[in-house]
């Protein structure tokens, strides 16, 4: 079975020769692939990519027009990806190729379909480490999925689980669980991680926001994916038990206002009272037009998954493959 690896590259310039020259250590005569996709890097990345080429004929090499993204990066070489194995490491040298004949063992011996590289001992500063462990807590919560580091970017893959996964956003963190809830079959194993040699790394805060939107969406996609109506049903039931509680709570605050201020006269009862009434109706008209809103986006993200992706080679600017 041929092992497809596809590394998507941003500006990493110094460690893309050694990271080739270390996956074709590690796969000796094995039948393999290696897909570089340079992802608008403004450095010397192209050239020593297709410098490789010309010296390993199993590299692709490809150029996107812009800097798109982790996500249409990975689509792309999912694309051009033809073995059964697909391999997605990031291009920093922090994946250790060392540990690729070990990520393969649970595919080719275990059965399973997916599986992530957990970074047990992350050689990386305290911000991005603490969220990290917070943020895939929350994804082993939320779906159930007994993963440490959903989000490494170490993977092994079964073509079958990831090609023509419509992947968007910053959507290519949640493949395991997109994966889980189509029936295959994900585990992790523990891989060593080296601290970065060369360069910085690539993100800041802004994808912890980000990362938290596509969980939620996700979270969305993969209980009410198949069934919308239950989540639009359980939003009018909501947005019913809200007025409901307005109402009530009207009546009551009436009676309070009545209670404490019984020495004022009633055009000051009356007063206070058509304040709080006002205020609470301002609350109650700002959650359900949240919540319709909350629920158009969803509405949205599941037109745009059930829509046909578009042809990734828009994105190519140039390409070296086969």
């Amino acid at each position: 079975m041929q092992v497809v690896f596809v590394i998507p590259v941003f500006n990493e310039q110094e460690t893309i020769a050694p990271l080739a020259e270390g996956i074709i250590a590690q796969m000796g005569a094995r039948s393999h692939r290696i897909i570089f996709v340079n992802d608008g890097s403004t450095d010397d990345s192209w050239a020593r990519i297709v410098k490789l080429r010309e010296k390993h004929p199993n590299i692709d090499a490809i150029r996107l027009r812009r800097n798109f993204g982790k996500t249409i990066a990975l689509t792309v070489g999912f694309a051009h990806a033809q073995g059964g194995i697909i391999v997605t490491m990031d291009a920093d040298l922090q994946d250790d190729p060392r540990e690729i004949p070990r990520m393969l063992v649970p595919i080719e011996e275990g059965g399973y379909d997916v599986v992530c590289g957990w970074k047990h001992r992350r050689h990386d500063p305290w911000h991005k480490t603490i969220p990290s462990r917070i943020y895939n807590a929350w994804i082993a919560r939320t779906f159930k999925l007994p993963i440490h580091d959903v989000n490494t970017g170490f993977k092994a893959m079964r073509n079958t689980a990831v090609c023509g996964m419509p992947l968007y956003g910053d959507m290519h963190r949640l493949i395991p669980v997109f994966a889980a809830s189509l029936g295959f079959r994900v585990t992790e194993i523990p891989v060593a991680h080296q601290p970065r040699r060369f360069g910085k790394s690539k993100y800041g805060f802004d994808r912890f926001g980000r990362g938290a939107l596509d969980t939620i969406t996700a979270a969305f996609l993969t209980k009410y994916g198949d069934a919308p109506g239950q989540y639009f049903g359980r939003m009018i039931l909501f947005c019913g038990a809200m007025i409901v509680a307005v109402l009530l709570a009207a009546v009551v605050a009436s009676l309070l206002v009545t209670f404490f201020l019984s020495s004022a006269n009633y055009g000051e009862q009356l007063a206070m009272t058509a304040i709080i009434l006002l205020m609470m109706l301002m609350s109650l008209v700002i959650v359900c037009v949240g919540t319709v809103g909350v629920g158009l986006g969803f509405v949205a993200e599941l037109l745009l998954r059930r829509t046909p992706a578009p042809d990734p080679n828009r994105y190519i600017a140039e390409k070296h493959v086969g």
